[in-house]
């Protein structure tokens, strides 16, 4: 049983992405990074996607004072300020996105990240923001896997037996594995997340899928990079 768990382990090391992709994805950000004319919005992603977190950050906060409309909706500078290690911003930033959209459990479920690393597991648990409303597939299943109501195994077989279209269940494996690998990323368990971390940048929906999943995406790649680093 070691000896198996080191094997997925080592080849769960393995980068999903060639050497050439994540070479391609560095340069066209750094192109963004020294272009004058980019604005605040499309630096802030170069940034981020450079795992240059505080720059990011930076980027986003001169958004929302251009555009103090923004500042419940900026759900990427929550993101930027969770990597970036500002938890507690990142937790309120994540509050006050519920009063704009009151559905979304995906926001739901980085406010709970960023209060387990703020303030632990037990207070993270107690806070998670309630949901009355329908929300879309997966994130129903995978919400309750923070309120201990579900388990990564059942989240996955359910996608699994489910009558879908292809990109359908892809779409719906890239966020489960996404999320269950970076819950037991912010548990401290390392060898687990690498595993689902890795099917999830492995997943070609999210990259191709437009603007909020392609960001996602690229959280999953930088996450499991920040764990396999040599």
């Amino acid at each position: 049983m070691i000896l198996l768990l080191l094997l997925l382990v080592q080849a769960a090391d393995e980068h999903p992405l060639s050497g050439e992709r994540r070479a391609a994805i560095r340069k066209e950000a750094e192109a963004v990074v020294a272009n004058p004319a980019a604005t605040s919005s499309e630096r802030g992603d170069a940034f981020f996607k450079l795992g240059r977190f505080a720059e990011a950050v930076a980027d986003y906060e001169k958004m929302v004072e251009r555009d103090p409309s923004l500042e419940k909706s900026h759900w990427r500078r929550g993101i930027a300020y969770f990597y970036a290690g500002h938890y507690d911003k990142a937790a309120r930033q994540f509050e006050i996105y519920d009063s704009f959209d009151n559905v979304d459990r995906e926001n739901g479920i980085w406010r709970y990240f960023s209060q387990l690393k703020a303030f632990g597991k037990e207070k993270a648990r107690e806070g998670l923001l309630k949901y009355a409303k329908d929300d879309r597939e997966p994130f129903p299943d995978v919400y309750q896997l923070f309120e201990g109501k579900r388990t990564p195994e059942q989240i996955l077989e359910k996608i699994k037996s489910a009558e879908l279209s292809d990109s359908d269940r892809e779409m719906r494996y890239f966020y489960a594995h996404l999320y269950i690998g970076l819950n037991f990323a912010v548990e401290g368990k390392r060898d687990e997340a690498v595993v689902h971390l890795r099917k999830a940048v492995a997943n070609t929906w999210g990259p191709k899928a437009g603007f909020g999943p392609e960001y996602m995406w690229q959280v999953g790649r930088l996450h499991y990079e920040l764990l396999t680093k040599k």
